[in-house]
């Protein structure tokens, strides 16, 4: 064979087989040291700190302070560990503070309302927040709560609201909820530019929990922007300042996965994180995994896995979102039921396209349809949603629509993962 002939045919070889990989950015040797399987330092001390609080109100019952203390450490336990039991511990805990105190302390209150949070107990974190509110001790805090679980039920006036009563410039709290209203109005620009404020005025404080917390987000605002390298060096100074923080560790995983299309490497980051943190959504990433490795065995039984951990009924509505979605793959009907208690608990863009996903899902394309265009359409940016509407106004020959939102997807494809991408590019 002609010399330069064969060269050609070789590097075209090479370009297609690399065709569906990016150039990778990670690079092993900068995690490594945090993928320990050993219990980090913040479940050690925390697991102290509640044995020393617990002992000491077993001495002294009715010091409510204590209380509190116990509430705290088992909070992060729960944040450390992913066990449920500790978060519901923590709402035992909070509830019987409450209680003994009349529901008359704020900060108890708001103590109470993040833990609900959490659950995704959102109405219920209303209502306690709404009780600090009349209480006026530490105004402020409250109200930029309230913003918060505002914004989770969907009452986007309201939340508006609150962020123009708190409206300061130099202040954290505030950045931070005006970062996250500019991403709900699909500004990404100015959300990145507001945190990245914030996470100065976190660096200026020296206060580590803050910078970490601001290091993660600001890395999933540039992975959305397409700053990968931004958002992979950021997840790596979260763990710089917490080498336990799995969100962190979760977030390079994705990164592997989705933009390097290392599935091995993104496994082994994985198979290390969930030696120690607990959580039923690492198994619906490594289903994604094993689907994009064409490997149904090991995708069937990850999402088995699943089912059989949500049956604890500690979680309560925490993962209908995921088992909805799950569910509506296979076409199953169960998935409307749990998009309908989404919707009724969270009223948001955000849930109703997931009920009309499951209705398209399970063929009702026309209810479907129904759903995005009053509820849906031009009220979220997720690229998610976007997806779910183009597949949706496909299937009703709303074509000319359908193809002004691939266009947009197609931009998006490392926030839909390689998975969904495929499918993108056939519609």
């Amino acid at each position: 064979m002609n010399t330069k002939l064969y060269m050609l045919l070789l590097v075209i070889i090479i370009a297609t087989s690399c065709s569906d990989k990016n150039q990778a950015i990670t690079n092993p040797e900068d995690y490594n040291k945090y993928l320990v399987k050993q219990p980090s330092n913040e479940t050690l001390e925390a697991t102290a700190d509640y044995n020393f609080w617990n002992k000491k109100i077993e001495a002294a019952p009715n010091q409510l302070s204590y209380l509190s203390q116990i509430a705290s450490a088992e909070t992060r336990l729960f944040k450390s560990t992913g066990y449920i039991k500790y978060l519901k511990h923590a709402e035992k805990s909070l509830l019987t503070l409450n209680t003994r105190t009349h529901y008359n302390w704020a900060g108890h209150l708001r103590s109470l309302a993040r833990n609900y949070i959490s659950q995704h107990k959102f109405k219920e974190a209303l209502e306690m927040l709404k009780k600090a509110e009349a209480n006026g001790q530490n105004l402020d805090g409250t109200k930029k709560m309230l913003f918060d679980v505002h914004m989770e039920l969907g009452n986007f006036t309201v939340a508006k609201n609150y962020l123009e009563q708190t409206k300061d410039l130099n202040d954290f709290g505030y950045l931070i909820r005006l970062s996250k209203w500019s991403d709900y109005q699909g500004d990404l620009d100015a959300a990145i530019k507001y945190l990245e404020k914030a996470t100065a005025k976190a660096e200026s404080s020296k206060l580590d929990h803050l910078m970490e917390w601001s290091y993660t987000n600001l890395a999933d605002f540039y992975g959305h922007d397409g700053q990968i390298e931004q958002s992979y060096k950021h997840y790596l100074k979260a763990l710089a300042l917490n080498p336990d923080d799995a969100y962190a560790k979760k977030g390079i995983a994705w990164i592997v996965y989705s933009y390097e299309k290392n599935t091995t490497e993104a496994n082994r980051i994985l198979d290390a994180l969930t030696q120690l943190h607990h959580a039923p959504d690492y198994l619906l990433f490594k289903a994604e995994i094993a689907e994009y490795e064409n490997n149904d065995t090991a995708k069937n039984k990850y999402l088995n896995t699943y089912f059989e951990a949500i049956k604890d009924t500690s979680y309560g509505n925490m993962y209908n979102v995921y088992s909805s979605k799950i569910l509506a793959d296979s076409k199953n009907k169960k998935a409307i039921a749990l998009a309908k208690i989404e919707v009724q608990n969270r009223p948001t863009p955000l849930s109703y396209d997931l009920l009309a996903w499951s209705y398209f899902s399970n063929g009702n394309i026309t209810e479907a349809l129904n759903i995005v265009e009053k509820h849906v359409v031009g009220q979220t940016f997720e690229p998610e949603a976007q997806y779910h509407i183009a597949q949706i106004y496909k299937a009703n020959g709303k074509l000319k629509e359908m193809a002004l939102i691939k266009k947009e997807l197609q931009e998006s494809s490392y926030e839909l993962g390689p998975l969904t991408s495929k499918i993108v590019n056939k519609l």
